[in-house]
């Protein structure tokens, strides 16, 4: 079950997407951009030399057409960019269960893009430059990555981090409640975000709904983002046997 590391001091933050809702319009990656201060891409830049934290990829197939928006998974169990990491520049929070990336640690092998199934990290090939003034704009927040070290999504941890700060501040202790970017910016509401071990969670309800799976869920890293859809061949590409809810549940 997904709340199976159920603990009152940690939070197991997760997403669900609905595939059915996301109409591709892109609103979610470039609020991911502006957010983490993704500086914009070279004129050359390619799908190997881009960087995009958040990608919405368009899947056709003769059923029609889906989108569906592609992240780090944030896998739970033998994450497998953090087993092959040299560095330990990756590691999983036991405080948010989020996977996170530590630039000044990372000496740039790329063995974590290649362990990773999802093909959800990038690589920094230039310095971040923004058009004059532009600069002017970044989020004070999140602190630009530097040539030659791998980067991805990490559930907008800098908001994760003035949630935490604002709460201490207040005397709360526990789990805190946060909505990343892409999630204020879907126009949709294609995406739901909290803590999978609070069951009283949008996010864990819709998890555990008919028609939720986890993407390549047959592999065994218990990935915290779940998808949705009504649309039997959408589960179907899912990777996993059967293609259907009951493979989100497992683990």
């Amino acid at each position: 079950m997904i709340a199976h590391k159920d603990n009152s001091n940690n939070a197991r933050y997760g997403m669900v997407v609905d595939i059915d809702r996301c109409t591709g319009c892109g609103a979610c990656m470039i609020a991911c951009a502006v957010e983490n201060n993704v500086p914009p891409a070279a004129p050359t830049a390619n799908e190997r030399t881009g960087i995009t934290p958040m990608r919405v990829i368009r899947y056709e197939h003769a059923g029609g057409t889906a989108f569906v928006p592609m992240m780090c998974q944030q896998c739970e169990d033998e994450t497998p960019c953090a087993a092959v990491c040299p560095q330990n520049a990756v590691e999983l929070d036991p405080a948010t269960g989020i996977v996170g990336q530590i630039p000044q640690r990372c000496l740039g092998c790329r063995y974590c893009m290649a362990a990773c199934p999802y093909h959800a990290r990038y690589f920094n090939w230039g310095d971040p430059t923004w058009p004059d003034g532009l600069e002017k704009t970044l989020n004070p927040s999140v602190a630009p990555r530097m040539r030659g070290v791998v980067e991805k999504c990490n559930f907008c941890h800098g908001r994760w981090h003035e949630a935490k700060e604002l709460a201490v501040a207040n005397g709360k202790t526990g789990p805190v409640e946060y909505t990343p970017a892409c999630v204020e910016a879907c126009p949709s509401r294609a995406i739901t975000f909290g803590d999978l071990n609070n069951s009283a969670t949008s996010v864990n309800e819709l998890a555990r709904e008919k028609g939720s799976f986890r993407l390549l869920d047959s592999i065994g890293t218990a990935p915290k983002v779940y998808y949705r859809s009504r649309r039997d061949w959408v589960r179907a590409a899912s990777g996993n046997a059967s293609g259907t809810a009951e493979g989100a549940h497992r683990g």
